[in-house]
Order: structure tokens, then sequence, then C-alpha cells
């Protein structure tokens, strides 16, 4: 019965609902707004871009070795004090990043303040939960999806209109006074359940939390980096991917064996936590993937600033919002959430078949508008149903360490997303570049005929006849190298739904309807 008291009603859950749905954005607006501003960080603290790249790398690590862990730091500490320290760490550290005078202390900063960010996103989707009542549960989880969702969207544009209008210092400076409202609103609302006894410091697995950021963090180093090293062929990636199968595996068994684990691995007896789990990593493979490649595109092909390709991707995040009280309605009044998730999966594929269909060398906004309205209306049907899914059949204690599963996987499905897509478009263009130089014969009329017109121009202009020559086969390089990127990009939206599309007769068939319905009502709060 300790946990029924969680159960808020009025103004306090309304209260505690906003403090943690802000916070869960403010980390993953932090995860991508960084991206805008990485030139002019190069510019002011003199780093090179393999250096600036460890901005967003370090805070990637944090995140990802602290959110396994959220559950049982929250017991040990208490959640309110926990979820409050980590506010007050990332608000802190938003500071000292904001006033690092060198390229080396500004990653540092990230660093600890990925540590704070990691427990926000977690704690947030646990607070959230356990303050609805059960029959509520779906309505709980679309807001809270709602920030996950809309955060990395919203990342772009708020950076490009800050680095337009002010210099890079603030886009951690406009985390501080939100900062400090939410942890004056924690310590005054948050309640912390009280499951499990503290543990002392020699009963903590210390061993454990070594192997886990060992093994996580050096996969994570790994997607990060892999491509950028050329993947194995780097020792170093070599090395520390035999670290990180190693580390997980220890990890894994040490959780099994030990009698006070630090991550709770039993937790994923749980079938529809274990298929959750699965569903978030496909999910932010999908999601984080595809807010990669939209602004990737059209930055460097299109020429679009950061603010543009953001504000590209607002309507389709407004839908989004819109989609979700529909969905929630739609969960309570008993529609089964496979189906949901199938059709989202089904919408998904189309958005990306649309997208590889509209991309080429001119594509305007317009021509992405309906088809980003596609995606929003394919992420809002999967991503509650995902999330309520996954938590609906836990209870107490379960709740944090499924929530903690589930951020964690969606961080690495975003990872490898990132990793796999990045790899996956430069091989492409090698392999479409030279795929259409095969069809540049210089015995060919028309080849020979475009050379001999644009030297011709580049001559009318100036140019002495050598010059010229040389920049018009430059020219044709150039227009060949924007064709090969093109269908490598076209490639990746394909793949991409072919991923999502593969996975709906797997939903259909591995997830029970039955259990489903009667979880949203046996999950006794």
């Amino acid at each position: 019965m300790q946990q029924q008291s969680l159960v808020e009603y009025g103004p306090r859950r309304v209260i505690i609902t906003i403090t943690a749905v802000v916070c869960a954005l403010l980390e993953i607006i932090d995860t991508t707004i960084v991206n805008v501003a990485l030139p002019d960080m190069r510019g002011s603290l003199g780093a090179t871009l393999n250096e600036v790249s460890w901005v967003i790398t370090a805070y990637s690590l944090a995140n990802v070795i602290v959110v396994p862990m959220t559950s049982w730091l929250s017991q040990q500490f208490g959640r309110r004090n926990y979820f409050a320290a980590s506010v007050i760490l990332f608000t802190v550290c938003s500071f000292l990043c904001g006033n690092a005078t060198n390229i080396w202390e500004l990653v540092v900063f990230r660093f600890l303040q990925g540590l704070g960010g990691g427990a926000l996103l977690v704690t947030s989707q646990t607070i959230i939960t356990e303050s609805w009542p059960t029959e509520k549960r779906a309505t709980a989880q679309a807001i809270y999806t709602l920030g996950v969702i809309v955060g990395p969207t919203l990342g772009p544009p708020l950076g490009g209109f800050i680095i337009d209008n002010y210099s890079w210092p603030y886009i951690f400076y406009i985390n501080i006074p939100v900062g400090i409202v939410a942890t004056l609103l924690t310590l005054q609302y948050v309640r912390s359940p009280k499951y499990d006894e503290k543990r002392s410091a020699s009963e903590v697995d210390w061993l454990g939390i070594a192997l886990l950021a060992i093994g996580i963090g050096s996969m994570q180093f790994v997607l990060e980096k892999g491509q950028e090293e050329d993947w194995f062929s780097s020792s170093l990636i070599v090395i520390l991917s035999v670290v990180a199968v190693f580390g997980i595996f220890f990890f894994i068994w040490r959780q099994w064996t030990y009698k006070y684990p630090v991550v709770e691995l039993r937790v994923l007896r749980n079938g529809n936590l274990r298929i959750g789990v699965m569903l978030s990593f496909i999910m932010g493979f999908g999601l984080f993937g595809s807010t990669f490649i939209i602004p990737l595109y059209t930055q460097s092909l299109l020429g679009w600033t950061a603010q543009q390709s953001g504000m590209l991707q607002l309507p389709s995040t407004i839908f989004v919002a819109v989609m979700m009280p529909v969905v929630a309605i739609l969960i309570q009044k008993g529609v089964p959430q496979k189906y949901l998730i199938a059709i989202g999966m089904s919408v998904f594929f189309i958005y990306s078949f649309l997208s590889y269909k509209v991309i080429g060398p001119d594509t305007s906004g317009a021509d992405f508008f309906w088809v980003l309205i596609i995606r929003g209306f394919g992420l809002g049907l999967l991503s509650v149903p995902v999330s309520t899914m996954s938590l609906s059949t836990l209870k107490g204690k379960e709740i944090g360490q499924g929530a903690a599963f589930s951020g964690m996987m969606r961080q690495l499905g975003g990872a490898f997303g990132v990793a796999l897509i990045s790899t996956f478009v430069t091989r492409q263009t090698d392999y479409h570049r030279s795929t259409l130089v095969d069809h540049l014969d210089v015995n060919n009329p028309d080849v020979m005929n475009r050379i001999a017109q644009t030297a011709a121009s580049m001559h009318a202009k100036g140019a002495d006849i050598a010059t010229a020559q040389q920049k018009a086969y430059a020219l044709m390089d150039a227009g060949v190298m924007k064709q090969a990127t093109i269908l490598s990009y076209m490639d990746v939206f394909l793949w991409v739904g072919i991923m999502f599309l593969v996975c709906v007769p797997f939903v259909l068939l591995f997830i029970k309807t039955s259990k489903n319905k009667v979880s949203m009502a046996e999950a006794a709060h």
C-alpha cells in the first residue's frame, strides 16, 4: 500500500508532471542544441573538429552510464534528493560549460552535465508514472513521451536562434533559470517511495558499477567515434570493442549473482517490459536516426541554416503533440496496444518511403511538409503505446527499474542509429560515386560536350584554357559527388523504413492482446 500514497491529485499532480516533463525536455534538448554551436565553439576555443566533437560524445557517454543506475541511485539517496541533486548538478554544469575557457574544460563539464541529465530523463518518467492513477497511466506516458519526441526537434531551431542572435554560451545559460525553478518545485512537491533499505558502502556492488561504466561506456565510444576512426582499422576501436563485449558480459553475470545488484535484470522476466525494451531500441533508432539525417541533408546539400532545418521539423512535432492525447484515450478505451504499434510502424515505413521519393538536389520545405506530418502521425501512434506497455504490468520499485531499461535502450538505439547511418552514408556515397563515374566515359560525346561548354564559359570569364578545363572537370566531379550523396540518403530512408515494416508481423505475433488489456487494471498502483 506504500506506493498508493504516491498517486497525486489536483494541482500537486499538475505541478509534479510539469516539473518532470520540463526536466526531461532540458536533458533531451541539450543533446541536440549543441550540434548547431560546434563551429562557433571551435572558433572561440581554438579547437579542432575532432576535439570539439567530444562535447557531444562526453555528454552521451555520461548519459548512457548513469541511466541504468538511476533506479538504484534513487533508492540509495531517496528519489526526491537524487532528482533534486541531478537538477542542481545539471544546472551548475550548464553555468560552468558557458564559462569554459578551453575545449577540455568544456568536455569535462559536459560529462558532469550528462551525469545529471541521465537521471532527469528516466527519473522523470518514473515520477510521472507513479503520480497518476493506473487507469490514467496512458495519459501520463503520453505527456512524458511528448517531451521525449519534442526535445530532439526543438534543439536545432532554438540553438540556431541563440547562435544567430547571441553567442554559444547562452545555449547553456538558458538552462539555469529553469533548473533553479525545477529544483525548488522538486524539493517542495516530489515524494520519495520507501521500497527498500539503503545499502551500506560495504554492500554496494562497486565491481558492478565499474563493469557497467567500462562496458557501456566503451560501446558508446565505439558507436560515437567508429566512423571517424574508420572502425576496425583503428586499434583503439578494436580494443574498446573487445572491452565493451567482455565488460557487458561480466556486468550481466555480476548482476545475476550478486545479492544487491545495481541494475535489477530480473525485472526483464516481465514479458511486456522485455518487448517494450526492444521496441524502445528500434524507436530510438528511427527517431534519432531520422532527426539526424534530415538536418544533415538540408544543411550540407541544400545549404539551409540550422534554424531553417529545425523549423522544417516543427509542424511534425506539433502534430505529434496533437496525436498524444488521442492515442492515450484510445488505449484507455481498450484499443489493443499492439495494433496501434503495428499501425505506427507501418505509417513510419510510409514516411520513410515518401522521403526516399521526395529528396533530390532541389527539394523544398513544401515538399517535405506532408511527409513530416506523416512521420508525426506514425510517432504518435508508436511512442505512447510502447511506453505504456513497457511499464503497464510493473509494480512498486519495478517501475523505476523498467523505466531505466527503456531509457537506456532508447539512448543506445539512437547511438546505434546515428553510428550505422553515418557509416552507411559514407560507404554508399563511395559506391554510388564509382557507379556514376563508370557512366562518364571520356569517349561519350555528351560528356565531352558538357566539359567543352563549361570550359568555354570559364574561359569567357577570363580563365586561361588549361585552368578552364581543370575547373570544368572539378565542377563535373562536384556534381557527381552531390548526386552520389543524395542517392545514399535515399538508401538510408528506404532501409530504415524497411526495418520498421519488418517489425510489424513480430509486434502482431508476440504482443499478447489480452495481457495488455488486463494490465491497465491489474498494475494496481
